[in-house]
């Protein structure tokens, strides 16, 4: 057993490594090859980056690199992340940030005339397939995951309506500096790279969640609190083996849900058993934490 949680703990580690490295191939061919090319932006802290690039470039004596303000940008987010959500999510955030910061650097592009849309569809769905893969192996790509998590904890706001503010403000601010027509192909961009992230993520995906424990109380009281979700409660349960009387409790939740759910469960009751099973429909009162 101690070899099976040994080797399980070593492929866990590797395939977190590989996704964050495939996602920074990813994000650097999308920058070079398609957005930087075709003069539009990307979602988040990538367009807030480029953003900055180009002032820098056309406004100021030096040039502030899109790769460099990238990392710059997500390191005060990296302490945020430290404190308050995880080591080990913190960990494997900088991993995929710092790769991304050098491979933007390191791969550069081709001299192709490109039509922005084709820049646009294929910079987004790139980018996109990594950044899915990249949170589908449970790392972050860091920016608004980072902030949107916190902000979660702390007010219940939607991580999607947050994400819709700060890509409004990015394509508001591209339009009055470089014209409407470049903010018509980054927001095409931002849409189509969310729909790409979203199908391989499955982030939407509602799971059902069983718990069994001995500390109900500890558990739903995170659960309200974190993540402002219904829990059904069954009493007086009985274990097969120990015969220990314990509670059940039923939730529904977004797939994006489950790092902060396992996160209360091992901390209210570290021998507490669940599962957890894919639902195909939810009827009746359901609060959506994404938007879609």
């Amino acid at each position: 057993m101690d070899q099976l949680d040994k080797f399980n703990r070593r492929y866990n580690f590797l395939s977190k490594l590989s996704a964050a490295f495939f996602y920074s191939i990813a994000v650097a061919i999308a920058l070079n090859f398609f957005w930087t090319p075709g003069h539009m932006y990307s979602s988040g802290i990538t367009g807030f980056a480029q953003l900055i690039n180009t002032i820098s470039e056309r406004y100021l004596p030096f040039t502030l690199t899109t790769s460099f303000m990238y990392f710059i940008l997500n390191f005060p987010l990296f302490i945020l992340a430290w404190f308050k959500i995880g080591h080990k999510f913190t960990f494997f955030t900088i991993v995929a940030v710092v790769l991304g910061s050098i491979m933007m650097h390191w791969i550069q592009p081709w001299k192709m005339h490109l039509d922005p849309l084709v820049c646009a569809i294929f910079g987004a769905s790139i980018n996109g397939i990594g950044t899915g893969l990249a949170l589908k192996n449970g790392i972050s790509t860091g920016g608004l995951d980072i902030i949107g998590i916190v902000i979660r904890q702390k007010t219940g706001i939607s991580y999607g309506k947050f994400n819709i503010f700060v890509n409004l403000i990015i394509i508001a601010a591209a339009g009055c500096m470089f014209g409407w027509t470049r903010a018509l192909y980054s927001a095409l961009t931002i849409f189509i790279n969310g729909r790409v992230i979203d199908a391989v993520y499955t982030q939407h995906q509602k799971m059902q969640v069983m718990i069994v424990t001995q500390h109900p109380q500890h558990i739903i009281d995170g659960i309200q609190t974190r993540m402002h979700r219904g829990i059904t409660i069954l009493h007086d349960a009985e274990g097969a083996y120990s015969h220990i009387e314990k509670t059940v409790l039923i939730t529904i939740i977004d797939r994006y849900d489950m790092y902060d759910i396992r996160q209360i469960v091992e901390k209210a009751d570290p021998y507490a058993f669940m599962s957890v099973s894919e639902v195909e429909k939810v009827y009746g009162r359901f609060k959506e934490q994404e938007v879609v």
